[in-house]
């Protein structure tokens, strides 16, 4: 295996032992990105010369017995909201071009005290305001959308660009990429992960989590972010997120809610049946499969754009009266749009906010985790505007993709998605896994318990 296509944990105890430098990793990745980053499309800035001076830091570190941990020598990508000093923070947007990060983000500086190593920074949709992210191809598929809004930083990771990378998630923008290019996608409790320094869609919506190879990979990256035993800025707990690993095989005890409505109704029949054996699968590890009522299901659509519209339009404001010809036609249409909503509305999309997270509280409160498909369908061709589905109905690829992360987004709950499959044009499926808030560790506890077990089979098949 080449370095570029090591896991992080993998390139870890490499690096740990002696066998990799991060030198040589770096090199690898930076060489990987040369090879295919003409046709992917995943970073919009690639600071090659800045990478290869920390990567030999870090093995200078190292070598003097002085390591920060299994971060130290990694190479990774920030999606293009997020500050690192010296930097440009453009959004992938004209409006944000002159832009340069005077400092670090919250979650760039846990990382560079953690030794990773910045590559560069990598494609959004416009301000995180899509779910295709148009500028960067999906990384099995050049035809298809990357998915989005942290395209980039999913088909980075994907393809080798960078052993993990950080995004954004406002209504599935770190799920839906992953999800689309078969990498694992965290989007932790709200609040938990400082947002400073970080560009805003929606303020009350907005999340920072990890895009990563695996499971472990997004453990390690979840505890440099969160730090073990620390509170973050918000005030909340960081969480114990490192004894997942140590528990993953037996998942005996556990409550595992599959959803009778709301999930699984238009979807595609491949994502639908590789989902439902995945879980079949959890139930094989010892869970205790509970049928679980979705609370609220049809008012998710209403309070999510109800919440996101007028948050983003009050950010964009200014620039959208001083300069909205620098916008992309489709992020423009609905900043403009949010200029419509009323302060009412607004405010009764907050109450039923409210309102939903004491139901999904009551929910939670019977189960561990719930077990759904993180997307409804595999990632469409570029330009795709609308999928019909079974039952006749018409719906937007950006409404369809959004549709099954939107409830984490607005009741705040933690949300892992990893690989389950592939449909029969050979694009990945996933399986979502969400939890109770600040409960990472049990949610990652089971989505490793069932990446340890395909693992297993493989190698039982291959041997």
């Amino acid at each position: 295996m080449r370095p570029f296509e090591l896991s992080l944990a993998d390139a870890a105890h490499l690096v740990a032992a002696g066998e990799l430098s991060p030198v040589e990793l770096t090199e690898s990745v930076l060489d990987r990105i040369g090879a295919v980053e003409a046709r992917l499309q995943a970073y919009v800035t690639v600071a090659a010369d800045s990478a290869r001076e920390s990567a030999a830091r870090a093995e200078r570190e190292i070598t003097q017995g002085r390591s920060r941990g299994p971060l130290h020598g990694i190479p990774m990508g920030l999606k293009d909201l997020i500050d690192a000093k010296g930097m440009p923070t453009t959004a992938s947007s004209r409006v944000r071009a002159d832009h340069v990060a005077e400092g670090d983000s919250a979650v760039a500086a846990r990382l560079s005290a953690a030794g990773a190593v910045l590559l560069g920074k990598t494609h959004t949709h416009e301000f995180a305001y899509g779910l295709t992210t148009p500028q960067t191809r999906n990384a099995w598929d050049h035809s298809r959308i990357a998915g989005g809004s942290s395209g980039g930083s999913a088909v980075a990771v994907a393809a080798g660009e960078a052993t993990f990378a950080l995004g954004t998630d406002t209504g599935g923008s770190i799920r839906v990429p992953a999800a689309l290019n078969g990498v694992v996608g965290l989007k932790p409790t709200y609040g938990l992960i400082s947002r400073r320094g970080v560009t805003s869609l929606s303020w009350s919506l907005d999340h920072v989590g990890p895009l990563t190879r695996t499971v472990r990979d997004a453990e390690l990256v979840l505890a440099a972010l969160v730090g073990q035993g620390r509170r973050d800025p918000a005030g909340h707990a960081a969480a114990p997120v490192g004894r997942a690993s140590s528990e993953a095989g037996d998942l005996s005890g556990l409550r595992v809610g599959v959803p009778r409505n709301y999930y699984f109704e238009r979807i595609s029949p491949e994502v639908e049946e590789s989902v439902r054996r995945a879980i079949g699968q959890l139930q094989a590890l010892g869970v205790e499969l509970v049928e679980v009522e979705i609370p609220m299901a049809r008012y998710i659509q209403a309070i999510q754009w109800g919440l996101m519209v007028p948050e983003a339009t009050s950010y964009h404001e200014r620039t959208l009266r001083s300069t909205p010809d620098l916008y992309a036609a489709d992020v423009r249409v609905l900043l403009e749009a949010g200029e419509f909503v009323s302060a009412g509305d607004y405010l009764r999309a907050q109450r039923a906010r409210a309102l939903m997270r004491e139901s999904w509280a009551r929910m939670l409160g019977h189960v561990d985790v719930i077990a759904a498909p993180a997307v409804p369908m595999t990632a469409v061709k570029s330009g795709q505007e609308s999928v019909e589905w079974a039952d006749g109905t018409v719906e937007a690829v950006s409404d369809s993709y959004v549709r099954l992360s939107a409830p984490a987004n607005i009741t705040g709950v933690p949300a892992l998605t990893l690989p389950v499959g592939r449909d029969r044009a050979g694009m990945p499926i996933g399986m979502q896994l969400m939890g109770r808030p600040h409960d990472e560790a049990t949610v990652l506890r089971v989505g490793r318990a069932y990446e340890v077990a395909g693992a297993d089979a493989e190698a039982a098949v291959a041997s």
